[in-house]
């Protein structure tokens, strides 16, 4: 069975670069990440954009571990004690940074088959930005050809309760502006009713865009870390 790898993996890379000679397959290797990736760090392509995070004073190596490893480039790193995943009762929904890949392939199950949900409840039920799901429902996404539907319960991303309250909250709603006279939409009880909900949806947005900023600024990097390589890779081939 694979160990787990560690709660931030590309700054714990960053820190395991900056502060050790351990081999980047080793790095790598523990924090779960593709080789070129930690060679990138190594290279400044990358490394100045993650602040690193120490693993040992996370308790997830030692000092007596890392000196193995530097010791013998074959030894493969153990984790010392696994991350604890973050439970929460309040606020914004709080994805597991290993889960956080599959976001994409649950937004886009939720568009194509619950068009009836809002952007404000999907960044909810996922813990998501607006901006990223326009970007996936516009196919705009810088990683829109690698992404899949795939059912948020399945990849583990919110409880199935969760997205049957939404799906039954969506339809309701949607019936209600359907099916509802015009004069009773205009009533003043009505009006307050839709600015409480409107009020408490844009908060729930802002509160989910704060905790998803990391993400974003995330995925931006990757990008651009693909870019990078490819140039690179093309200046190899040009020289």
């Amino acid at each position: 069975m694979a160990q787990p790898t560690p709660l931030m993996p590309h700054a714990t890379a960053s820190w395991l670069v900056d502060n050790t000679s351990l081999g980047f397959e080793q790095i790598a290797e523990f924090c779960g990440l593709h080789i070129l990736e930690v060679q990138a760090m190594a290279d400044d392509l990358a490394s100045s954009k993650y602040t690193g995070r120490d693993p040992v004073h996370s308790g997830e190596l030692t000092h007596e571990e890392i000196e193995r490893g530097q010791a013998d480039p074959s030894y493969r790193l153990k984790m010392q004690r696994a991350p604890v995943d973050v439970s929460r009762t309040k606020g914004p929904r709080y994805t597991p940074v290993s889960k956080r890949q599959d976001k994409p392939d649950g937004i886009a199950w939720i568009i194509r088959n619950h068009p009836e949900i809002s952007d404000a409840q999907i960044g909810k039920l996922i813990g998501t930005t607006r901006n990223t799901i326009n970007a996936i429902r516009e196919r705009s996404h810088w990683n829109i050809q690698n992404i899949q539907p795939k059912d948020p319960v399945t990849l583990g991303l919110c409880s199935q309760r969760e997205l049957d309250a939404a799906v039954a909250k969506a339809a309701k709603r949607v019936t209600a502006v359907e099916g509802e006279p015009e004069v009773e939409v205009e009533a003043p009880t009505d009006r307050r009713d839709d600015r409480e909900k409107l009020i408490e949806e844009l908060r729930a947005e802002r509160d989910a865009a704060s905790k998803a900023a990391a993400e974003a600024a995330q995925e931006a990097e990757a990008a651009a870390w693909l870019e990078a390589k490819r140039a690179a890779e093309a200046g190899e081939k040009s020289a």
